[in-house]
């Protein structure tokens, strides 16, 4: 009912109004910075529509076609604002507080959604210092559609501390360290995600539609109480109506849904380029390792599904990963520390986007096996300063032919792991942290963990 109410007034609106904006332009939003940014609505066919801009006062023309839909591609300067953006018709709008800057969209399940007032580490005190009027937020709401919406009910607003209360906290954190180094350059954040939800719902249907795989895996979502199940769900109604809106780039975190199923790193892959299609944009999209939780003894999905978001950093370019295993507790699948988690996510984006760090910004990943005799000699990325958290580490598995692990002793030298199982004589494989609720161990010169990995 909610959804069809909202299309009576969408729809009362153009036939009394001639020029009418999607949400994502309002008020006190922000736009990316040093781009060509498109800017669309609707008015009627043949009416001129013309855009001023404060900062230049440049004016830009165009008119809607035959379906009533316009766009234009407006020049952004370098950060700054509060400016104005001026659209006129028949009528005239006036866009208020506007600030140039960095514009980051940030998706995926309850861990991305977590705010403030769930209970996060130190949240009072976080929730007092949040006034940060260069800091905007656009809260997304749960929202589902059996096809592409163009428009939603949210608008943007600065942060204070009553709406960062009831903000993304790891996004929120995010901008606040990006501030911190790029100088209090203006971010906006763009927050789409829903608790409880399974990667398939955010992927566009004709994609999961097109592939077997990904068919075969969202064919076995399981229906719950927390959010839809059916592919594309959320896409269309939660991400599709900002198709298009210029972006820096993506935070993600989630994959807790997908435990127990099979190919995650080729759905989430599919994610990723799903979307980069849809904007024309090849962004940045950073995500977070799932931590450690007590899914179960009796398997391993949740660290498959750790090693399948190690995989797509190798299957898709532009991609970062935020390995949180160190800073979280295994019977908590809503870690607390949600701060450490949005710092890391910065950092990868400082030294990776922004260029400003020539530091280590990711833990150690698995790269390459050499075996002589009875020794695996194991290389990792980001390697540099390896050492074990307690001096030694229990956590290294090997196996031979017969497929079957066994504990393996562990030494680091020149920054390689060499590993040796008295069980083993003639080892082919090796893993490492492979249980649920293995916390990782290993670390590199910028204490950050390493993933877990098996040999393949």
């Amino acid at each position: 009912m909610k959804k069809y109410i909202l299309l009576f007034f969408f729809i009362a609106n153009l036939v009394s109004a001639n020029v009418i904006l999607p949400n994502i332009f309002s008020d006190n939003m922000v736009l990316q910075r040093n781009s060509e940014v498109k800017i669309w609505g609707w008015g009627s066919p043949k009416e001129e529509i013309t855009i001023t801009t404060s900062w230049n006062n440049q004016e830009y023309k165009t008119a809607p076609n035959n379906e009533a839909h316009w766009n234009l591609i407006i020049k952004t300067p370098e950060a700054g604002g509060p400016f104005e953006i001026t659209i006129k018709g028949y009528n005239q709008i006036t866009l208020k507080n506007i600030l140039i800057g960095e514009v980051w969209l940030c998706s995926g399940q309850s861990n991305m959604e977590m705010n403030a007032s769930w209970g996060i580490k130190n949240g009072e005190e976080e929730i007092k210092l949040a006034n940060h009027t260069n800091i905007r937020f656009f809260n997304v709401p749960k929202l589902t559609a059996t096809s592409p919406q163009e428009n939603l009910p949210a608008n943007w607003q600065e942060c204070t501390p009553e709406t960062m209360k009831y903000f993304s906290a790891v996004a929120y954190f995010f901008a606040l360290h990006l501030q911190e180094d790029l100088k209090n350059v203006p971010i906006g954040l763009i927050n789409s995600s829903w608790g409880g939800t399974p990667a398939e719902i955010w992927i566009p249907e004709e994609t999961i539609k097109n592939d077997p795989v990904l068919t075969a895996s969202a064919n076995k979502l399981s229906i719950t109480e927390y959010g839809p199940n059916s592919s594309g769900r959320a896409f269309n109604a939660m991400i599709n109506p900002l198709v298009g809106f210029k972006i820096a780039g993506t935070i993600w975190y989630q994959g807790e849904s997908n435990v127990g199923a099979q190919n995650y790193e080729k759905t989430l892959s599919s994610l990723i380029k799903s979307w980069r299609e849809k904007w024309h944009q090849d962004f940045p999209f950073y995500f977070v390792q799932i931590a450690p939780y007590q899914y179960g003894d009796n398997h391993f999905g949740g660290v498959e599904v750790q090693n399948a978001q190690r995989k797509t950093l190798q299957m898709v370019e532009n991609t970062g990963m935020a390995i949180t295993s160190d800073i979280s507790t295994i019977d908590d699948i809503h870690p607390k520390d949600k701060k450490s988690v949005g710092n890391r996510l910065a950092e990868i984006a400082l030294k990776k986007q922004y260029k400003t760090r020539n530091t280590i910004a990711e833990g150690p990943l698995f790269k390459t096996i050499e075996i002589q005799k009875n020794t695996i000699f194991i290389t990792f990325e980001n390697a540099e300063g390896l050492y074990f958290k307690n001096k030694k580490t229990i956590l290294f598995e090997v196996a031979g032919t017969d497929n079957v692990f066994h504990p393996a002793e562990a030494k680091i030298k020149n920054n390689k792991i060499e590993v040796i199982s008295k069980a083993v004589k003639e080892p082919k494989k090796v893993r490492f942290a492979w249980k649920n609720t293995a916390q990782s161990d290993v670390l590199n010169s910028a204490n950050l963990p390493a993933s877990a990995f098996i040999s393949e």
